[in-house]
């Protein structure tokens, strides 16, 4: 009784133990319920937004009829790619205009500056470089992951540097002793930046599938696989909304999938920071 009075307790804890999914499995439930009372007085016309029978209802014929599966790899595809070009320009660029003193007195103090860059608004520029090809939508994606990657590097850079970082002290040993810049980078800079910006790249998920269905809208082919973005553009021109809202919520469900992943995959390769033993060693 003492711990469900705490439920309602303002600013108290979060953490109920086994109560903890048992709420969660509530919350969605409320919210469903509160979807289908919507629908059935129609708050909202039913034509905008249709119940949640309905949205669970049109799956078999999205995927039977729509490709489901195979525009939603599409999605996922592009998504990734992105993601892994990303990383590597942004590291190998970020690294460079950071520790290179040229570069950073040059270029270093504007980084911050991508941004606020309005990328749909240049997507014509993509479209003229790349073509319409797949690697454009790549492109376009990376870019926009590009501009908030890129400047975390940096930061994450300048951050060692700063000698207020308890972090700093690492530094300042590899160089008491003596250290190369290749031995600063590999033991010092290197791990202290890539451990710290994965974080930002985990909470890039939900932009990056913002990002992902606007380069879907870039083109359509005409294989009729071109992503789950641009199969929601052409069910809600059909009017088709029961199916527009699925795929919507199925995009959801893969952003929230992916985010786990993520998670996982960053305790995996950066132990020391949830003080977990590393994967790689016995």
């Amino acid at each position: 009784m003492k711990k469900l009075k705490g439920l309602f307790k303002f600013g108290g804890s979060s953490n109920f133990g086994k109560l903890t999914p048992v709420v969660s499995v509530i919350g969605i439930l409320f919210v469903i319920g509160l979807w289908w009372l919507e629908a059935r007085f129609e708050v909202i016309p039913t034509k905008i937004l249709p119940g949640p029978f309905d949205v669970l209802g049109s799956y078999p014929g999205l995927i039977t009829e729509n490709s489901l599966f195979g525009n939603l790899w599409f999605t996922v595809k592009l998504n990734l790619l992105a993601y892994v070009w990303a990383i590597l320009i942004s590291l190998v660029v970020g690294f460079a205009l950071s520790l290179i003193p040229f570069l950073n007195l040059a270029l270093g103090k504007y980084l911050s500056a991508l941004r606020y860059t309005p990328l749909p608004s240049i997507s014509g520029v993509f479209i003229a470089v790349a073509g319409l090809t797949f690697g454009m939508k790549v492109s376009f994606l990376a870019a926009g992951l590009i501009i908030f990657i890129l400047p975390a590097v940096a930061a994450k850079v300048n951050e060692l540097q700063n000698p207020t970082n308890d972090s700093n002290i690492y530094l300042e040993t590899m160089e008491t002793l003596g250290g190369t810049s290749w031995q600063k980078f590999r033991y010092v800079y290197f791990p202290y930046v890539t451990s710290t910006v994965s974080q930002e790249i985990i909470t890039l998920t939900g932009v990056s599938y913002s990002y992902c269905v606007i380069a879907e809208l870039l083109y359509k082919s005409g294989e009729g696989i071109n992503g789950v973005g641009s199969l929601i553009n052409t069910l809600i021109r059909q009017s088709h909304m029961p199916e527009a809202w699925a795929c919507l919520f199925l995009i959801i469900a893969v952003g929230v999938l992916q985010d786990f992943l993520f998670k996982k995959l960053d305790i995996a390769l950066f132990p020391f920071k949830y003080n977990k033993k590393s994967i790689w060693r016995k």
